[in-house]
């Protein structure tokens, strides 16, 4: 980068980002990072609490993340809920700024809740949030840029006009919320969708403007639903037919652009979504007749699934400097509330993944996005033959440090296998959870289970099982993903459930299943299909605090199964804001494990 010419202050705040995100720096980890817990890649601030993803937004060269933070302590508390704000030049590093709103003003008084940021056509990037306020109303706020030619974007102004919406006659008071980023349709007026009770129908409305001040409410819902109960942190975004590329929030719903509709759903803690038509004109979502899901109607809880695992409050930004379209996530501890003290913080993103449309239209694909390669270091190297042995086959994956890893691999399944599948009653297939749970890592089957342990002790007593099972219908085949948390730790106090999702591949035709899955000390991400399929989970080992994980690939099926792609690599530590208090250096690419240097 060339800095010549530059004014002093730019020169500055240049300099000052180069050091923080360059890749060649060595990585500075925060005191408590030798915490068996403490994350290495993904973000959290840090200390304190964090929940939902706020406002992520790429703006003059800098992502910016805003998110739901207590600054006050490791636990939720609404009435002291800011909103944090880091920026990154790559989505890997980030490097934390003074909160960007607290509850401060009559119209917020007991919190700053969810909300988007959207950039307007003159470049200023604006804040529409809920905010709480004297009386606990959810009424939704504006804030600006105090100066708006900060690269950085360290402060920011409510002004006094606020609220510009207040809760409608017909909605409830306490179910008003989380508005998304808006677009503006064809015919020069924005939009955006929140989440609402009105009339006592949970429903997610839409507002238009012409000025982004003054709002006025669509005389129909995006979409409602008399099924469920109030649903939050909605979505909208446009989709391209065919391609990975994403697409701005304002492109129409004509030739070749689908829309996605996800809703956040607080008494299952889940995500959902649908593919639809988006109608501009009366502001309407629908999803096709001919999609298998859309018997789910109207109850958003028979949608599709953002993650069959521990994630929560999904939110996407269009990535202008790569055309994609980003998935930050919150993920919530799984262990108590007095852990959570001990450790001082509670909460994490999910690594930022890409998001686009499958090759049949009705379902995402998501995957990290790709700068996770910047933090690979070491490769690892599979130790004994390219196939895993049935009944009780084990192979570990050496050479790296496994409590920080992303390992990729590909399972060769014969037909003979297949052939040995056990038949699932079509009943069963509603609740995969419950499949999972049944039929766990340890239990032998004909054609599975077969994949990862990971985060596992040296005698496995601790080990989390990311595993494939293939039944057999009555036309055909399908395959059940796995990840048994029932061994996971032996510390008391902690959930450790079994997650389970169908991967919607063709496995007689294929023969073949690939997995990928990021591990993280605390958290196991795990993509399967090629990202058809998305699972998160929490782990808590308590061998991490004293010894070294070991990560294995295991196979319980009748017949073995063949490694045909093996690829992991060990993952530095990223920068992720580091307090200004205790700083330890790692001396080496890893922070509070083991490094083999």
């Amino acid at each position: 980068m060339a800095l010549v010419g530059l004014p002093l202050a730019v020169f500055a705040i240049v300099v000052n980002f180069y050091l923080v995100f360059s890749s060649s720096s060595p990585p500075v980890c925060p005191a408590n990072a030798r915490h068996g817990d403490r994350t290495s890649f993904h973000f959290q601030p840090a200390k304190n609490w964090q929940n939902d993803p706020n406002g992520p937004v790429y703006y003059n060269g800098m992502y910016h993340l805003f998110y739901q933070y207590n600054p006050h302590g490791a636990l939720w508390d609404v009435g002291n809920l800011s909103w944090g704000h880091s920026v990154s030049g790559d989505l890997v590093n980030w490097a934390a700024l003074d909160n960007a709103l607290d509850p401060t003003a009559p119209f917020d008084a007991n919190g700053c809740a969810s909300g988007s940021v959207t950039i307007l056509p003159d470049g200023l990037p604006v804040i529409m949030y809920s905010g709480i306020d004297g009386h606990r109303r959810q009424v939704q706020n504006l804030a600006f840029p105090k100066n708006p030619h900060d690269l950085l974007l360290r402060e920011w102004t409510k002004p006094g006009y606020n609220p510009v919406i207040p809760v409608p006659a017909d909605v409830s008071p306490d179910n008003f919320r989380d508005p998304t980023t808006a677009w503006l349709g064809r015919d020069g007026l924005w939009r955006f969708a929140i989440s609402a009770v009105a009339n006592g129908v949970g429903a997610t409305l839409v507002y238009r403007s012409g000025d982004f001040l003054r709002w006025e409410l669509n005389a129909a819902p995006l979409h409602a639903s008399r099924d469920a109960v109030m649903a939050e942190c909605p979505d909208l975004f446009p989709v391209a037919e065919h391609g990975t590329g994403g697409l701005d929030a304002s492109a129409s719903g004509g030739a070749g652009v689908r829309h996605v509709l996800k809703v956040s759903m607080p008494d299952t803690l889940e995500d959902y979504y649908m593919v639809g038509r988006y109608d501009d004109a009366d502001d309407t979502f629908a999803v096709p007749a001919e999609d298998d899901q859309a018997a789910g109607g109207d109850d958003y809880r028979r949608w599709r699934r953002i993650d069959h695992g521990h994630l929560y409050a999904s939110k996407t930004f269009f990535d202008a400097s790569k055309k994609r379209r980003v998935l930050w996530a919150w993920v919530n501890e799984s262990d108590s509330d007095a852990d959570d003290v001990a450790k001082g913080w509670s909460g994490l993103q999910s690594f930022p993944r890409a998001v686009w449309l499958d090759e049949g239209g009705k379902q995402l694909v998501q995957w990290p996005v790709e700068e996770i390669e910047t933090l690979r270091r070491r490769r690892g190297v599979l130790l004994g033959a390219d196939e895993v042995e049935a009944a009780g086959g084990l192979r570990e994956i050496g050479g790296i440090a496994a409590s920080q890893a992303d390992v990729e691999v590909v399972f060769e399944i014969a037909s003979l296998a297949l052939a040995g599948a056990e038949r699932l009653d079509p009943d069963r297939s509603h609740d995969p959870d419950a499949l999972c749970a049944e039929m766990g890592a340890a239990v032998h089957g004909g054609a599975g289970p077969f994949g990862l342990l990971v985060m596992a002790s040296g005698d496995l007593h601790e080990h989390t099982a990311v595993f494939f099972r293939v039944f057999r219908l009555s036309h055909g085949y399908t395959v059940l993903m796995c990840t048994d948390l029932t061994r996971s730790s032996t510390r008391a106090g902690v959930y450790k459930p079994s997650h389970g999702g169908f991967v919607d591949i063709d496995i007689e035709k294929d023969k073949t299943i690939s997995l990928r899955t990021l591990i993280d000390h605390s958290i196991v991400e795990s993509f399967a299909g090629g990202g058809r399929t998305c699972m998160t989970a929490r782990v808590y080992p308590e061998h991490a605090a004293t010894s070294r994980s070991h990560l294995y690939l295991f196979n319980n099926a009748t017949d073995s199964v063949k490694v045909s792609k093996l690829e992991a690599w060990e993952l530095a530590t990223a920068s992720v804001n580091v307090g200004d208090d205790g700083l330890i250096s790692s001396g080496g690419a890893i922070c509070g494990a083991q490094t083999y240097l």
